[in-house]
């Protein structure tokens, strides 16, 4: 009895398989593991934290307590790039170079977010000091924000400096610098102070893209706030101050849909409120990447 049962059964099994083989391929198949994503650029790809042309700057509105020359705790500090180097060229401020030579001279830090500012913050001068690592000094060093720090805050950070290494050596007792640099993840004190460029006056550095419809322009090197507000544009012949557009970075842009009239004149907001005009900033026959020094600077 139980040999025909067997044949039976035997039978009801190839007759569901003749009937609907695909079905049992489908669950006798390996389902194979996905391929994990790889982040890091191709080799000689160059990573650039400009945005992508026509984006417009993300603008943060997060409210900085500066302790009005207060020493402020709670803020972590990294550094990249060389151990004595200026960070980065390039960056989300639009610096390039200038963050490795005069008036800037490495002592540069990427911003977190409440810092940077969606780029407002591009040029503002801090004191930090740590005294968290055997290798601080505990004696305060001057930086100016020229980047935006990629990652956001660590656990129970309220800002963070993301150093050059210079300027994170700068922190240090003599001779400790790589100590220090070594230290991880510090936690370090900050406070705003103006900024001083001794003998410097503003540039105004046009950018490669700008042309007679399209005027972009990076400001740099300006004293006291070292961050604007506003900006705005007078073309030659009028008496009439238009705004312009912060672009990112430390970049603003004037596009109105017509020929802009130049010399220019540029009149500054600084993050306090603080008015300084530049007259005949911008020459008549401007040429795009050109940097033009002004003959001003706040006082």
């Amino acid at each position: 009895m139980a040999k025909p049962l067997t044949l039976l059964l035997g039978a009801l099994v190839m007759l569901l398989l003749l009937v609907n083989p695909i079905d049992c391929s489908r669950k006798l198949r390996k389902h194979r593991r996905p391929r994990p994503v790889n982040h890091k650029p191709a080799p000689g790809a160059r990573v650039s934290h400009k945005p992508a042309p026509g984006a417009r700057a993300h603008r943060n509105h997060t409210v900085v307590d500066y302790g009005n020359g207060q020493w402020l705790s709670g803020a972590g500090a990294t550094y990249y790039g060389a151990p004595n180097g200026d960070g980065s060229d390039g960056g989300a401020c639009g610096y390039q170079t200038a963050v490795g030579t005069q008036p800037f001279d490495s002592m540069i830090a990427a911003g977190s977010n409440p810092l940077y500012r969606g780029g407002e913050g591009c040029g503002a001068c801090f004191e930090v000091k740590c005294t968290t690592n055997a290798a601080c000094s505990g004696q305060p060093a001057t930086i100016v924000i020229t980047d935006q720090s990629p990652g956001g805050l660590f656990p129970g950070e309220v800002a963070h400096f993301d150093m050059s290494g210079t300027a994170m050596g700068a922190m240090a007792k003599p001779g400790m610098g790589d100590k220090l640099r070594a230290g991880g993840v510090l936690r370090i004190q900050y406070r705003r102070v103006p900024c001083k460029y001794t003998g410097v006056k503003i540039a105004f550095k046009v950018d490669q893209g700008a042309n007679p419809f399209y005027f972009d322009v990076l400001i740099e090197f300006e004293d006291d706030d070292g961050d604007l507000n506003a900006v705005e544009l007078m073309e030659a012949g009028s008496s009439t101050w238009t705004p312009m557009s912060h672009n990112w970075g430390a970049m603003w842009r004037l596009n109105n849909g017509r020929r802009l009239n130049a010399p220019f004149a540029l009149r500054l907001t600084s993050d306090s409120g603080r008015v300084l005009v530049a007259q005949n900033a911008i020459p008549a026959a401007w040429k795009p990447g050109k940097t033009y020094r002004s003959l001003v600077n706040y006082p």
